[in-house]
């Protein structure tokens, strides 16, 4: 059989039918395993069954399990133990993982131009639903060409679905089958998401990458609410699936919930791979838990995931956290913190955190962290970086931004280059060690 993604595959079957049968206008059915096809483009599309049909007779079936239908090209170019490099394809260019997005929320990683995030090294940020969906408003950002031309951003862009600032909106929510019908927190108008909508809003976005609409299990949770939730949201990946367009370099991930409970995370898990998705996150996590509880949810689950799609850890994380996700086998990453921590005086350096509200740093020209190779650290001593903070200059965030974002770029660089060179373990020793030891033999971050 050729090689080839499920658009060519497609193609190419209808040429060759075409080609061989030119008296006649034979279709392609895919019949899914419970029976609810989707219809694109004549097309009946899903992961199992193809049913060649010519006037009206089936002339050929067989079965597409082995057959890699996504729309989104991922390649894992090595291994070390459980941990994978690889390269995901996108309409807006190419990924290399283990990769970590930037926060785009609404448009724009705070504090910084797209040109400024493109040097730090990112290939891809992520961008939110909800708050692009109140504002600009999705059908202004399509009738505008989309968020890529919006922002000036030409790499790829992941849309969170909004599930999780919804869901966040306790006393403005009403949850139901359907959906969630919610309150804005800017104005106070009622807006309703379903999974349909959810999967529109990030068509009419552009985004490289949607993700299903699901219910953000509260924690803690019993294990009774944990399956609920977790139901809930299995049905509704199921109605995302059957919406979603299936267009070359775009694709749709499902997202694993379950709580800490490991049969219910096992039970997501396959439930998702059943009905098929471009690649697969895992949700629920870094709300409190804790790190170890973490790392023991990823141990069972991961095993559970398709082994030739991307995996993607949300929300996640601390260096400390992406380094052990990524022993375990993940793949993608997104957090907020380097952002954050920027625009509150923390920095990211080998070792830990400096918190450069500190008076210790007021007559220290030294850099930040003297390995780094980010402009900030060629160009700025913590003496000038502590001044602007006490000043209250805005530069002092976007230089520290800058910095922090530089500091995770290269932390996946060097995290892909261990994975390729076998000695992921040697930097994972290396790179705890440090962090025992703290920052210049002392860990200030909470002094």
């Amino acid at each position: 059989m050729r090689d080839c993604n499920a658009a060519g595959f497609f193609r190419m079957l209808e040429l060759d039918m075409a080609a061989a049968l030119p008296d006649t206008k034979p279709s392609i059915g895919v019949q899914s395993s419970d029976d609810l096809p989707t219809i694109h483009g004549g097309i009946v599309l899903s992961k199992y069954i193809i049913h060649i049909i010519i006037k009206s007779r089936t002339i050929y079936t067989f079965n597409t399990h082995h057959l890699d239908l996504s729309m989104l090209p991922f390649t894992v170019t090595a291994t070390d133990g459980a941990a994978r490099r690889g390269r995901l394809t996108l309409a807006h260019g190419t990924v290399e993982t283990p990769a970590f997005m930037p926060v785009g929320t609404a448009g724009t990683v705070k504090a910084m131009t797209p040109e400024g995030v493109v040097a730090t090294g990112a290939e891809i940020i992520l961008g939110n639903t909800y708050h692009l969906m109140l504002r600009p408003g999705a059908e202004r950002m399509d009738a505008l060409g989309g968020l890529h031309r919006f922002m000036n951003w030409d790499r790829p862009i992941l849309t969170d679905s909004g599930g999780y600032q919804v869901f966040s909106l306790a006393g403005r929510r009403t949850m139901s089958e359907n959906g969630v019908v919610f309150r804005s927190h800017l104005d106070g108008s009622e807006h309703d998401l379903s999974p349909e909508r959810s999967i529109e809003i990030q068509r009419l976005i552009g985004s490289d990458i949607s993700m299903v609409l699901d219910e953000c299990t509260a924690w803690p949770a019993t294990e009774d609410e944990a399956r609920r939730s977790m139901e809930m949201s299995m049905h509704w990946a199921k109605r995302c699936r059957d919406v979603f367009d299936l267009r070359d370099g775009y694709g749709l991930f499902g997202i694993v919930q379950g709580s800490v409970f490991p049969e219910l995370r096992r039970q997501s898990a396959e439930a998702l791979t059943g009905i098929g998705f471009d690649g697969y996150a895992v949700g629920g996590l870094a709300v409190g838990e804790g790190q170890q509880q973490m790392f023991g949810v990823l141990d069972f689950t991961v095993p559970h995931l398709p082994e030739d799609r991307p995996r993607y850890l949300m929300g996640v994380g601390k260096p400390a956290d992406i380094v052990g996700a990524v022993c375990r086998g993940i793949d993608m990453f997104d957090c907020v913190l380097p952002t954050r921590s920027g625009r509150t005086a923390q920095a990211f350096v080998t070792g830990g955190t400096l918190n450069l509200r500190n008076a210790r740093h007021a007559d220290d020209m030294s850099p930040l962290d003297a390995p780094c190779d980010c402009p900030v650290c060629a160009q700025y001593g913590r003496a000038y970086l502590h001044h602007l903070i006490k000043a209250g200059e805005m530069l002092a965030g976007m230089l520290l931004t800058t910095h922090n974002l530089h500091y995770y770029q290269n932390l996946m660089k060097t995290l892909r280059a261990a994975i390729e060179a076998g000695t992921l373990d040697q930097f994972r020793t290396a790179f705890g060690e440090a962090q025992e030891a703290g920052v210049d033999g002392q860990n200030d971050a909470d002094d």
